[in-house]
């Protein structure tokens, strides 16, 4: 009887055994799955690295927090080539969508010029989307602009230093919330609930005026993107090259933005680099004109 009990009492060790084994192997699935990636980019003589994205999942605080302390390698582009303008595009159901809306048309308006216009309290911001070169990115971000996705949100982080961006999109930043810059905070990790791949990396540049898709790594891109108010070319290129979707270019509004990031940043992101801007920028809508 004592020697069944011991077979017992062991096989149920091994039983917890194995499920903890098990249980860690998911956590860690989940962690490199949707964890934020803190994209580290080398500079000049690659002295120092600098923190693009910390994005994505719509998911646990604890993991974005714990991914931005251990800086991942430089990013890299592993999107596999599409021919432009798109003539058909995929966007997967990723993570918890930070405000519900529906995937964008898998047909795309390809032959279509568009522009954008950002309503914002410091005023208009006019972007030339680039249709021809990055359809899908376009197709997207019509869609959700459309839907009033960006409507009364901030931008909630500018970079001054490195590259020089204002980075906006995330729904988590409501107009009326007062942003911080702590690392438990879900601002800068609003997702729409899908996610697609990177388009037009190849020979792209930075220089002043570009918009970009924000992303927590190759083909994790959703609503984020970033405005680049000074050439930032070198400190957005990956271990592979470009990393970030170009989609649009602006045609007026820039100096708004460079406004904002004279203004600085009223609290620094400790593991991203640069801070929520002290020269609030609320979306108040924004609206799609087709040329």
């Amino acid at each position: 009887m004592a020697g069944k009990n011991e077979r017992q009492r062991r096989q149920a060790r091994e039983k917890h055994r194995r499920q903890q084994e098990q249980r860690l192997v998911r956590q860690r699935q989940v962690r490199r799955r949707w964890a934020i990636a803190t994209l580290a980019v080398l500079v000049a003589a690659g002295v120092g690295t600098l923190l693009l994205i910390f994005l994505p999942s719509g998911g646990a605080k604890k993991a974005s927090a714990s991914a931005s302390k251990s800086p991942s390698a430089s990013p890299t582009t592993s999107a596999t080539a599409v021919a432009e303008p798109a003539h058909h595009c995929s966007y997967t159901s990723a993570t918890t969508a930070a405000k519900k809306v529906s995937l964008p048309p898998a047909a795309p308006d390809y032959t279509d010029s568009y522009q954008a216009t950002i309503n914002t309290n410091q005023g208009k911001i006019t972007f030339n989307l680039l249709n021809n070169k990055a359809t899908c990115t376009v197709n997207s971000f019509v869609h959700l602009a459309q839907a009033g996705y960006f409507n009364n949100t901030q931008c909630h982080r500018v970079v001054t230093s490195g590259i020089y961006v204002l980075q906006c999109g995330d729904p988590y930043a409501t107009a009326s919330a007062k942003l911080n810059c702590s690392a438990t905070s879900k601002i800068g990790s609003g997702t729409p609930g899908y996610s697609f791949a990177n388009e037009n990396l190849t020979g792209a540049k930075y220089p002043a005026g570009t918009v970009a898709m924000a992303n927590g790594g190759p083909n994790t891109n959703g609503s984020q993107f970033f405005i680049v108010y000074k050439d930032s070319t070198t400190g957005l290129n990956g271990s592979s090259g470009p990393a970030y979707t170009p989609f649009a270019t602006v045609s007026t509004g820039l100096g708004i933005v460079q406004n904002v990031a004279k203004g600085g940043y009223s609290c620094q992101y400790a593991q991203s680099g640069g801070g929520v801007p002290k020269k609030k920028v609320i979306i108040d809508s924004v609206t799609i004109k087709k040329a």
